[in-house]
Parts: structure tokens; sequence; C-alpha cells
């Protein structure tokens, strides 16, 4: 169900304790937010991680955050956004870490490489990749990572400044196949996936899911983009991180409940909330 100018409602909510949504962007949904949460408690996600791309969208993240109790904040330059503003480099790391110091902003992301739009050089890419790998390990806040078609350098990044401790490194929107979801799981890397584990067209992506370990996983929506299904093609939102909790409960044979379970114990070893 949804209202005429609201986001749409699951039918079904979530057994508890329910579930949350790891990566959001309510700044760009166009709604407002006290709706947008109202819709996701009923479908019983109780939390959304607001992800900053810029220093606008991070210090609006911050600022929701400290309004709504279920809001918290990740703060970063995304890499798409890294070309535009690398002459001012330093000045712009600095901002992003002193919003990091506020205590509901939960990791440094999104941040890594796009190989697939390639809107920034590659090689600035990988330069504030590594700066924001700096600002999160300063900061003991989990690294939240984008990558696009970028598998292969984002790993070798990682690897350089390993060991990561337990739970301090989430691939946003997990976009590998079941090899990168075993190397990931090996490292011990949270692979979080979105709605696009429910189209028709995402074999390599289920299969990914279905090798990951349960306790690895996490469900986003990347609102108001990737839509899962039911809905695909309508705006995403928080509320709708319920429909992925399910499918990837059915995928991978697990008890939805426990899955939900599962789902709340690691997201507080990676958010600390």
């Amino acid at each position: 169900m949804s209202s005429p100018n609201g986001p749409v409602v699951p039918a079904d909510r979530l057994p508890s304790p329910g579930a949350f949504d790891a990566h959001t962007h309510m700044d760009i949904m166009g709604l407002p937010v006290d709706g947008v949460l109202a819709a996701a408690r009923s479908a019983g996600i109780s939390r959304v991680v607001n992800v900053g791309c810029d220093i606008p969208s991070s210090q609006w993240s911050v600022a929701c955050a400290a309004e709504y109790p279920e809001v918290y904040a990740a703060v970063a330059i995304h890499p798409n956004e890294t070309a535009p503003v690398d002459a001012a480099r330093d000045t712009v790391l600095a901002a992003v870490e002193a919003l990091a110091a506020s205590p509901k902003v939960v990791a440094i992301g999104e941040t890594g490489l796009d190989y697939y739009r390639d809107w920034s050089p590659r090689d600035v890419q990988r330069a504030w990749f590594r700066a924001h790998i700096e600002i999160a390990r300063r900061t003991g806040k989990t690294l939240m990572i984008h990558d696009r078609e970028a598998h292969s350098d984002v790993l070798a990044i990682l690897a350089e400044y390993a060991p990561w401790r337990p739970y301090s490194v989430i691939f946003h929107c997990f976009s590998g196949d079941a090899d990168m979801a075993r190397a990931c799981a090996e490292a011990g890397y949270v692979m979080s996936f979105a709605g696009n584990v429910t189209f028709k067209n995402a074999d390599a992506l289920r299969e990914a899911a279905l090798v990951a370990p349960a306790e690895l996983l996490l469900a986003e929506t990347d609102a108001p983009y990737l839509t899962p299904v039911p809905h695909r093609g309508k705006p995403n939102s928080p509320a709708m991180t319920a429909y992925t909790v399910r499918f990837l409960a059915s995928l991978k044979n697990l008890d939805l409940a426990d899955f939900c379970a599962t789902l709340q114990a690691t997201g507080s070893r990676v958010f600390a909330w």
C-alpha cells in the first residue's frame, strides 16, 4: 500500500526483531523525512543509515541523524565527485573528518572506485579512496565502499591496509560474483545487497549472495534507486528494505526471523549502535 505522496509500505511487516536500511539517500528522495521513517517503521525497518556523497549531502546526513533517533549517518566524497573538488583536496578531506566526529556518524562512505562512469580520473579516485581509508582508520569508523567495475583495484587497495578489524569494511550495493563474495568473506568484509539482487537478470548477484556467509550479509535500498521486485521502476525508500530481506532469507533457505536477528547482530558490529 502507499499514500499518493508517500513511499510504498510493504503489506507484511518483518517479524521481530525486524531489520534496518544499511544505505539510503533520503536527501534526494524528495519526500518528508517523517513520512519516510514512518513507512519504514511500518515495514519493520527500525533504523536507516543516510549516506553522503559530497560535503552538502554529508552535512545533511549528520543533521538528519541529530534530529531523528532512528537515523544514522555516513560521510564522504563519492568517487564520481572527487574530480570537481580535487584542487581543494586537503580542505575537503578535513571537512569530512570533522563531520565524522559526530557521534551518530557510523561510517566513512560512500567512498571507493567507479570505473563504470569514469567521471573522475582513476588515479584521482584511488588517491581519494586511500585518504578516506586513512580517515576511517583514524576515527575508528567503518569503511563503506562504492565499487563499480573496479573489484581488483578495490581489493588490492584494501589489502594495502590489512589487517582490518572484523566488521569494519562494508561493500555497499555489492556488485561482484561468487568468486568476489568468497574473497570478501575470506577477508572478513561485509557485503550489503540492494534491491537489484531481486532483478530477473541478476543471477551472478544471487550466486554471490548464496556463497556469502549469513553473518557477513546486510540489506539496503540505495534509495531512491534500485527498487526491488515487485516495485521495480518505482521510487525506492527505506521501507523497501523489507522486500530484499525477505528475498535473501528465501534465497538462502533461512528462517526469516532468524535472519533478521542475524542482520541486527551484524549491524551492531558494523555500525556500533
